[in-house]
């Protein structure tokens, strides 16, 4: 690898935002975010204290937004990885989301697995987005997947227990989820070239969709 491309990578902490961005759907997430949306060319982690409390819901306008973007260009899938629940499809493609290029991946149940088919989908090219559930991860693993979606711009989603917060991540955004009063909060704890920050959002039609799992 060329040395530009080595510093590429390297993350500064004071640079400026300079990653694609896919608006969330939600304008207070956008004005928190750098660029105005989720860091497409990069890994996001969304801690969880369980799984199903509505976070590919939280996704789902982003997806569409990628969805609508695709249908202009050559067609990518969204690879959905080890979800704890099966997405439920007709919920997906009343808001917007071509159900069509919705590939699930189901492997085996180790961690490793999971993370291992993560990094194939994304390093493929085929993916516009990965959305992967792990329960744990290694820090070498995480920067492979880190440097695959960065290469082939691909928008890279792992949901973690909100135990691996400790651990140390290469990711671009890493934030963590809750319920509060049956509205979503977001708590960004690390954000490349933003601030960390708490944002409440609004889980109101089209964006909600927590259904879909």
């Amino acid at each position: 690898m060329r040395f530009e491309d080595l510093k590429a990578l390297v993350w500064r902490g004071n640079a400026t935002h300079s990653l694609p961005v896919i608006p969330t759907g939600y304008a207070a997430l956008d004005r928190a975010l750098p660029g105005g949306g989720w860091p497409q060319g990069a890994v996001t982690e969304i801690y969880l204290d369980r799984y199903g409390i509505g976070e590919l819901g939280l996704l789902i306008p982003a997806l569409n937004e990628l969805t609508r973007r695709d249908r202009a260009v050559e067609k990518k899938w969204i690879i959905i990885i080890a979800p704890p629940f099966i997405p439920y499809a007709p919920a997906l493609a009343q808001h917007g989301v071509a159900v069509e290029r919705v590939l699930l991946v189901h492997p085996a149940k180790t961690a490793k697995d999971c993370l291992w088919a993560a990094e194939q989908a994304v390093r493929s090219g085929s993916s516009v987005a990965v959305l992967a559930w792990i329960k744990a991860a290694d820090g070498v693993a995480l920067r492979r997947l880190q440097i695959a979606a960065e290469a082939q711009c691909c928008w890279t989603v792992l949901f973690r227990p909100s135990h691996a917060l400790h651990e140390r991540s290469p990711a671009a955004l890493r934030a963590q989820l809750a319920i509060e009063q049956s509205a979503p909060r977001l708590t960004i704890h690390k954000c490349r070239g933003g601030r960390p920050g708490v944002v409440s959002l609004q889980m109101q039609e089209p964006a909600g969709a927590s259904s879909a799992c």
